[in-house]
């Protein structure tokens, strides 16, 4: 029996705090900007492709300004500036295919990211790109309601709302409103619930705006988060995250730099026929 009927592509899925990524080693370019949008749509679907969060194109940096650099898309296919989670696992592959070192830069359309692999720990710390266009205490008015909102871009727009029970809040339903109000158009904002359970510890559940639906976990949102409560003094500087997926970020806000730890996992290494999907 013939399963492929043409060219295969190698794919590498990866996890970071249980945001899944499709990885593909595009070195040689064979796969253009252009068409990265439709292999996006294509791919992530779950149940009916490979099913991913995101997928990450990874690629050598030609410019001289970092070792690597990617193509970050989202599952609907929209181009995301930056995605924590997805950076950590970036880092990991690079550094496992060789393509970088163990500490080197990594190219994102958000800008230049800092990282670094712990092999024994199994872990990555990445230093995001700074906290910027803060702005606290804004009035969000969702059905009939009027709800207390913070904003921070950490590489891609972040709301978040401070909550005392982060388990009741229905976060698909109100994190939809908040992603497509208005106040936020036309680029719109994930929606991250936070609890604050100490000032060294944070429980948070995030909408992502892309996905469209709460995700496991969300490196970016957890960075916005922290630089949030840390503005508004309900934490310090350094705290630990826990995700919906139960996996704890390590947060670390040093003046503008914002930094972000924790683990990182290749799952399995497959193949695909393009053009039995249509690419």
């Amino acid at each position: 029996m013939t399963i492929f009927t043409g060219p295969t592509q190698f794919f590498y899925k990866m996890q970071g705090s249980g945001n899944d990524f499709i990885v593909i080693d595009n070195r040689a370019k064979t796969i253009s900007p252009e068409d990265m949008p439709r292999w996006a749509k294509t791919l992530c679907p779950h149940a009916f492709s490979i099913g991913a969060d995101g997928i990450i194109f990874l690629e050598i940096d030609d410019s001289g300004q970092a070792a690597t650099r990617w193509h970050f898309f989202n599952a609907d296919g929209s181009r995301a500036e930056m995605c924590g989670n997805g950076s950590r696992c970036a880092t990991l592959l690079a550094y496992t295919l060789g393509m970088a070192p163990a500490k080197h830069l990594m190219l994102t359309d958000a800008g230049t990211v800092h990282a670094q692999v712990f092999p024994e720990a199994g872990e990555v710390n990445v230093q995001l790109t700074p906290a910027r266009d803060m702005a606290l205490n804004v009035a969000l008015d969702l059905d009939g309601r009027t709800w207390t909102a913070h904003f921070a871009n950490t590489g891609v727009p972040h709301t978040v709302v401070v909550t005392p029970d982060v388990k009741s809040i229905d976060v698909k339903g109100l994190g939809a409103k908040v992603r497509y109000h208005d106040h936020f158009a036309p680029a719109g904002t994930n929606a991250n619930f936070i609890q604050v359970v100490s000032r060294s510890e944070l429980l948070l559940r995030t909408y992502e705006r892309g996905v469209e639906s709460e995700t496991y976990a969300c490196g970016t949102g957890a960075a916005a988060s922290v630089a949030v409560a840390h503005a508004l003094g309900l934490c310090d500087p350094k705290a630990k995250v826990t995700t919906s997926g139960g996996e704890v970020l390590e947060i670390s806000v040093h003046g503008s730099d914002i930094f972000l730890r924790g683990k990182a996992q290749l799952v399995y290494k497959g193949e695909f026929c393009p053009a039995a999907l249509g690419l």
